[in-house]
């Protein structure tokens, strides 16, 4: 019963910092497909530069990993704010 009543407590002092935690969650969220998307931009561009004919094809298949890896930042967000 005493364990309780100190996992009672420690769950108020966390809930007294759901914000702080909602906004250190999404941040750490947000590293992964912020790495992503400069990892796709530079290496498309990197392409495009060597095969210019293809630049259509690449620039195409560049917007949809972008629009993909921020699906999962997007993701984080929802997270973030339904634990708060």
């Amino acid at each position: 019963m005493e364990a309780l009543s100190i996992l009672a407590q420690d769950a108020a002092a966390v809930a007294d910092f759901g914000p702080i935690g909602a906004g250190i969650g999404y941040g750490l969220a947000a590293i992964g497909p912020g790495i992503g998307i400069g990892y796709i931009v530079g290496k498309s561009v990197e392409a495009m530069a060597r095969q210019p004919e293809s630049a259509g094809m690449v620039r195409t298949t560049m917007f949809l990993g972008v629009a993909f890896t921020e699906a999962i930042a997007l993701i984080g967000f929802v997270v973030a704010m339904l634990v708060q």
